[in-house]
């Protein structure tokens, strides 16, 4: 009994799946008549390489063609002799067990001097050849640069860069992609109404995708399937051929973060866990498919060109989720499975941090701001599910939050005095963002308007920037007891002075006096991790 991939290859152009500008090329020069003498064939395996080159051998000797058509006509003798692997002059070679010189003679050379015996043309499909030597090379390279004008080359190869420039530069070369998973899945269709074989379109899907790109693989996998299923395949008949794919589990997980359910994705790690599921690979997927949103987010074109192909059911999955973020939110979940990642490979538990950043997440306090930068409400903006009721407390710091023109009762001396307290509680929502705040000066107190001073301005910048400046009023309405908003400016004339942290002595906005030696160690120590600097001398 044939295998699937052999009883469904493509007899012609029409059934060659993908590989669209290299059809549209090929048909076209054939149509005209202006035939190349030399082909290169380069990609991925399985993707229609050999196939498509005997397609071309097929039409351009047909006798029956259409002038106004590329398509072979499959009836006439010359085509039924290369269907069935019997005509003599299209003459197949595998290069990976002919690699020497003497068989490019014997198999090769010696042939293109006898005239076609049937066929239009003689055709040499040569299959890997990247495999010959590089005498087998030199003696090829005369043969197709000038061969007669009824020998056509079509040289085949999965790894273009190993082929001798001066080959290349004789062929007329083409580029194969790896078929896309809603081409495969067409494919795959056609092939189980022919067969008249009921089964699910997502389950076609979860092949194709496995398949990754590869059409005689999805078609292999296709036909393991049937001979366990039958004329009706289920989920579960497919389950024990189809390698296990987390990609529903990753579209749970991304529901339940819209939804702050931080129990029901907890769960779900846990269930994959006693599954046998790899968290690492786990993670990755999720990472590819939040890429996917991004791109989804900022062009619908980028997502075409740059991102993986998951079929149509989960697409729609896809644009379902993608209407319930922003670009920021998705950056943001980007930025911490990211950093999920590196930290599950050291975990003593092993889905600790992945449980933790699913936890941090869906935290539900509005106003509080996480040590991400961001607002919880990052999880909880107009586009996500919000708890249905607050806590009475919460409403109240909420509203105080928003009420910036409450007038401030205290002077700038007792912010002065307070200062390294506000260092000491940033430091606990942002580690680096205490140190950028030790080389600030608190210049001015006017209202309820804080002027902070630096020296440089990717300091100033990065105090600028909503999420950082959030957290530091947030704490300035800690410590203070009152609203106070932060205005950052350039300086610099500035002296930049490392203020100490959580210190009984007040701290002095002016010039200090000189350090002794320990502590003039640790300001550099400081200065070196504010900076990003190193000591060269």
């Amino acid at each position: 009994m044939l295998t699937l991939y052999r009883k469904y290859r493509p007899q012609d152009f029409t059934e060659v799946v993908g590989q669209n500008y290299i059809k549209i090329t090929l048909e076209q020069e054939i149509k005209t008549n202006k035939i190349a003498h030399a082909y290169l064939f380069c990609g991925p395996r399985a993707v229609g390489k050999t196939t498509l080159a005997r397609v071309l051998a097929k039409s351009i000797n047909c006798e029956k063609r259409k002038s106004d058509s590329a398509d072979p006509c499959n009836a006439c003798l010359s085509c039924k002799e290369i269907t069935n692997g019997m005509a003599l002059d299209i003459i197949e070679i595998d290069a990976a067990s002919n690699t020497g010189v003497d068989n490019v003679r014997d198999n090769i050379i010696a042939n293109v001097r006898v005239a076609p015996s049937r066929a239009k043309y003689k055709v040499f499909i040569i299959d890997e050849v990247h495999m010959l030597s590089v005498q087998a090379f030199n003696a090829l390279l005369k043969v197709i640069e000038e061969p007669p004008a009824d020998v056509i080359f079509i040289l085949c190869t999965t790894e273009a860069h190993k082929v001798p420039t001066t080959i290349i530069s004789r062929c007329q070369r083409f580029d194969f992609k790896r078929i896309g998973v809603n081409d495969v899945v067409k494919k795959l269709t056609y092939i189980i109404q022919a067969e008249k074989i009921k089964i699910d379109k997502e389950i076609l899907e979860a092949i194709a995708r496995h398949a990754d790109g590869h059409m005689r693989d999805a078609e292999s996998l296709l036909g393991q399937i049937i001979a366990i299923g039958g004329a009706k395949i289920t989920q579960a008949e497919a389950d024990l051929v189809i390698p296990r794919s987390d990609i529903n589990e990753v579209m749970s997980l991304l529901e339940f973060l819209i939804k702050k359910d931080a129990a029901g994705g907890i769960r779900l790690i846990n269930k994959l866990i006693d599954d046998g599921v790899d968290l690492k690979i786990f993670v990755k997927d999720l990472i590819e498919i939040l890429r996917k949103l991004m791109l989804a987010k900022i062009s619908p074109e980028l997502v075409n060109k740059l991102s993986i192909e998951l079929g149509e059911t989960f697409e729609l999955k896809i644009n379902k989720i993608a209407q319930e973020l922003t670009v920021e939110q998705t950056l943001k979940l980007l930025e911490k499975f990211i950093k999920v990642l590196s930290e599950i490979k050291v975990d003593f538990i092993q889905h600790l941090s992945l449980e933790m950043a699913i936890a941090e997440i869906c935290a539900s306090t509005a106003t509080v701001r996480s040590s991400l930068g961001v607002s919880q409400s990052f999880m909880g903006g107009s586009k996500f599910n919000q708890p249905k009721s607050q806590p009475t407390a919460v409403k109240i710091e909420e509203k105080k939050s928003v009420e910036t023109s409450e007038p401030v009762n205290f002077t700038y001396s007792q912010i002065q005095e307070k200062w390294n307290e506000v260092l000491a509680k940033v430091k606990q929502y942002n580690h680096s963002l205490s140190f950028i705040l030790r080389v600030c000066q608190p210049r001015s107190l006017s209202g309820n308007q804080l002027c902070l001073a630096f020296k440089y301005r990717f300091h100033k910048d990065r105090v600028s920037e909503i999420a950082i400046k959030n957290i530091i009023e947030k704490v300035l309405h800690q410590v203070y007891g009152a609203p106070i908003m932060v205005e950052a400016i350039i300086d610099e004339n500035l002296e930049v002075v490392l203020n100490k942290l959580m210190s009984d002595e007040p701290i002095n906005l002016k010039k200090q006096p000189e350090p002794a030696q320990g502590e003039q160690g640790n300001m550099i120590d400081n200065l070196l991790k504010t900076f990003g600097g190193k000591v060269v001398s």
